[in-house]
């Protein structure tokens, strides 16, 4: 059976493609390439022995998402596609709200139309905001989120819950918290196209020489050692949950599902035991300094990810240094290709 994955050359679609067709799923990707590269699609054929359809355009452009729709038998969509930065979407929110909203929109039309069930949602621990307490359980009230991008993924939430309802579709909020890492194969792997936005990918690039430090966004925070506070996944591990939870879906007799879990390992890393376990786990050196708080930034955000466990069959279960090994092993990997 065909399934749709939106932004499926980016980093976590990437991962996700390759286990979906570890487990014998048809993959058509749809990715406009503003946050990846066309190689990664050589890279999934070597690492799975297939190649999966795809199609490099905007998902706001309708017509084009209608053709391929008419060309495949589709059953199921994992939609990634969105603009993913917290900073940036403080300076940018009309670019977020209408990409990562109008490109979903578009998608369910089509599945409003053609009858087709079992969506996946690319969801976030944004969503929560600043919880209250620790750890964030998926019955955790929402709050608005401090960021743009966070604003985007709970309006996503609510946009499908009540498509689900309305039309008797099947649909899965997965929400992540941080995810890290790289194939074993050190084939894929996170591509930030600039100045990474995220923690880990600067580490890396401070490492290799790429950065000359790395900034870490305040150092006042109510932790133990002042540090914001994240649970970090393993994108392997992640990309497995989406297919436990399209497995579920699919094999769903009811008509209507809305499906939420959290995706995270339970444990919260600050920024600096992040620092010092990748200096760890790679023999390197990563120079930092102190920087001002960052908009939109929390203080602390773990999972309680007992449900995931409990009604998938699934657990995030690779360490931090292991994660974090592959990804120098990634950073290496780039290096040589030049």
């Amino acid at each position: 059976m065909a399934i749709l994955v939106t932004g499926g050359l980016g980093y976590i679609g990437s991962h996700t493609v390759v286990e979906l067709l570890n487990n014998n799923f048809e993959v058509v990707i749809v990715d406009d390439l503003s946050n990846s590269e066309k190689f990664i699609l050589d890279n999934i054929e070597e690492v799975t022995g297939k190649r999966p359809y795809f199609f490099p355009f905007d998902l706001k452009r309708k017509e084009l998402l209608a053709q391929v729709f008419d060309a495949f038998d589709i059953t199921g969509c994992i939609n990634f596609a969105a603009f993913k930065a917290v900073g940036e979407s403080q300076e940018k929110p009309l670019d977020y709200y209408e990409n990562n909203l109008f490109s979903l929109i578009n998608i369910l039309q089509e599945f409003k139309q053609r009858n087709i069930s079992n969506f996946i949602f690319s969801s976030s621990c944004t969503v929560y905001g600043q919880a209250d307490q620790m750890p964030i359980e998926e019955d955790t009230p929402l709050k608005t989120p401090e960021s743009c991008y966070g604003k985007t993924k709970q309006m996503g939430e609510e946009i499908l819950k009540d498509f689900a309802v309305a039309h008797h579709k099947k649909v899965a909020l997965l929400r992540y918290f941080n995810p890290i890492g790289a194939h074993p194969s050190a084939l894929l792997g996170e591509l930030p196209i600039g100045v990474p936005n995220n923690l880990v990918p600067y580490v890396t690039q401070t490492a290799a020489g790429i950065r000359e430090k790395l900034n870490i966004w305040g150092n006042d925070y109510p932790t133990e050692d002042g540090t914001a506070i994240r649970d970090y996944i393993y994108v392997v591990d992640l990309a497995k949950a989406h297919v436990k939870a399209l497995q579920k879906l699919i094999a769903s007799d009811e008509e209507t599902v809305v499906d939420i879990f959290n995706l995270g390992t339970g444990r919260g890393s600050s920024v600096l035991e992040v620092v010092e376990a990748y200096e760890r786990a790679n023999d390197v050196s990563v120079p930092y300094q102190i920087c001002e708080r960052r908009a939109g930034d929390i203080t602390i955000a773990y999972a309680n990810a007992d449900k995931a466990e409990r009604e998938l069959g699934w657990k995030a279960d690779t360490t931090l240094e292991e994660a974090l090994r592959t990804t120098w092993e990634w950073q290496k990997y780039l290096e040589s290709r030049g």
